[in-house]
């Protein structure tokens, strides 16, 4: 099981690449990058943590060019979005961004998508928050098919377009695993139906969170599909944790590093090698 680390990018945090080294030489497999285009300033949508909204999510920074930032600046460090909020992209202009970030990083992008929460922010790009999942669907199928045909064709619901060109293609074969996120009761279905991997939030419960893993598996039996790797985001400094989810199949797991702990490279380093010291623990008793 790999080690990796979440935050949210920042002009107010260690710079993207700074991080993203800080990350390599603490032997972390992976780094991935937030994603909000904007924040409406109405805030009718509560946040879903609770409280007041964190202040990083007003100032986050394009996760593409920021991970184009940190794979430019390693070697073998894996860049992914965590998440990437399709449903307010274009999926043309996203499948152009996504194929150059893995043909820059020589094929280590690792393609997060979700659909949000914040229904003002959906809505300032069009989307009808009643129909983001099956809009999120039809755009990362329509991605898929840009990867892989050199002409490509879409038609569905929500997207379509004809016989189109565009390079460069992903390194990766036959594409960039989509992780498709989310923890709702439907969310099965989604990654199922389209996605390559899981990645859901760890909300404190190690032996929930096992069940939940156990359903998607028994649901993607009965599909058709094989094991489906699961990526889990925002883990606890907890081996004994890591013990229980390695043993049903996990692939990976994230710390989460706070805007809070981002505001200097001491304190950020402070706070990887307390994640990396917990990820060193499990590799030992193992």
């Amino acid at each position: 099981m790999d080690f990796g680390v979440a935050t949210f990018p920042t002009d107010q945090s260690v710079a993207p690449d700074e991080t993203a080294r800080m990350c390599e030489e603490r032997g972390f497999e992976s780094l991935f990058f937030a994603e909000h285009t904007h924040i409406p300033a109405s805030r009718d949508t509560p946040y879903p943590a609770g409280g007041d909204l964190p202040e990083e999510y007003r100032r986050l920074m394009d996760p593409f060019v920021a991970l184009t930032a940190a794979a430019g600046a390693t070697r073998d460090l894996n860049v992914g979005t965590g998440l990437c909020l399709i449903i307010e992209r274009d999926p043309i202009v996203t499948a152009k961004a996504a194929a150059t970030l893995d043909h820059l990083s020589g094929g280590r992008f690792l393609f997060g998508v979700g659909a949000g929460w914040n229904l003002e922010e959906m809505r300032n790009h069009g989307t009808d928050p009643d129909r983001r999942f099956g809009l999120m669907r039809e755009r990362v199928e329509a991605i898929k098919e840009i990867w892989a045909h050199d002409e490509a064709s879409y038609a569905g619901k929500h997207v379509e377009f004809d016989r189109v060109w565009s390079w460069p293609k992903p390194v990766q074969e036959p594409h960039p695993p989509v992780l498709v996120g989310g923890n709702g009761r439907t969310v099965y279905d989604r990654v199922i139906a389209f996605g390559d991997a899981w990645i859901p939030n760890y909300l404190g419960d190690v032996e929930k969170l096992l069940g939940r893993m156990e359903s998607l598996q028994a649901k993607a039996a009965e599909a058709g599909r094989e094991r489906i790797p699961v990526t889990i985001y925002g883990v606890p400094r907890d081996p004994a944790a890591y013990e229980r989810w390695a043993g049903a199949g996990t692939t990976r797991c994230l710390f989460y590093l706070q805007a809070k702990d981002t505001g200097s490279r001491e304190s950020a380093e402070a706070r990887l090698d307390k994640f990396a010291a917990a990820a060193e623990e499990f590799r030992a008793a193992g």
